[in-house]
């Protein structure tokens, strides 16, 4: 399976899970997707991970982005696991974990890195938009946790920058300045960011969060 890059589809399958099988379009449906995997169950890091996932879920849910984790164990070792994760990250898991005994979800999304390990998964993220396109993918060490503020981060830059001729800069927080997309004209983009535009450079014009 080739490396799946920006803007490709993202895969559908049909998978057993922690909450019954589900097939990972009508999962979605109409909604943005993250799909996350961990190297094992039963692992530090990813009990961490997914206490965390489950914490952050009504942030999720307010934009819209519905979460599913995978694992290459199976559906009866997650539900053990998560028992686990709830015990003692205080928080119930939210979300479906798929059981991926065969790794053929891990291969369809390319999860697994020879030269890291033959059999367990990266840490690879998927943020998938309404129309299934992959819109951004990150791949850590099994050694490494995620942070759940950048996806957060990430879901609101996305889905700003889907709607208007915006980009954000460096380090942007929901709310902030953002950056007027170059193929605008400064005169026409006062006449779009009603807000104002900052010409810092012909290049670098900023304009208040236009949602803001």
């Amino acid at each position: 399976m080739a490396t799946l890059r920006l803007g490709d589809t993202a895969p559908d399958f049909t998978a057993v899970t922690s909450e019954g099988t589900l097939n990972f379009y009508e999962y979605l449906g109409d909604s943005w997707g993250i799909l996350f995997s961990h190297p094992a169950d039963f692992t530090p890091v990813c009990t961490t991970e997914l206490g965390t996932a489950a914490k952050f879920k009504d942030e999720f849910d307010k934009r819209n982005v519905k979460m599913m984790a995978l694992s290459v164990d199976g559906a009866a070792s997650h539900l053990e696991w998560i028992k686990d994760i709830n015990e003692t990250q205080s928080t119930e898991v939210n979300f479906p974990i798929v059981a991926d005994v065969e790794r053929k979800v891990s291969d369809l999304y390319d999860m697994i890195h020879p030269n890291a390990d033959n059999t367990l998964t990266v840490r690879s993220v998927f943020i998938i938009d309404p129309d299934k396109k992959i819109k951004l993918t990150l791949t850590y060490p099994a050694s490494t946790g995620r942070n759940f503020y950048e996806l957060l981060r990430v879901v609101d830059s996305l889905q700003l920058t889907a709607n208007h001729k915006v980009a954000t800069p460096a380090n942007w927080k929901n709310g902030e300045k953002v950056v007027v997309s170059p193929a605008i004209p400064t005169e026409e983009a006062k006449n779009i960011f009603t807000k104002g535009v900052e010409e810092v450079k012909p290049y670098l014009r900023l304009t208040p969060d236009p949602t803001a």
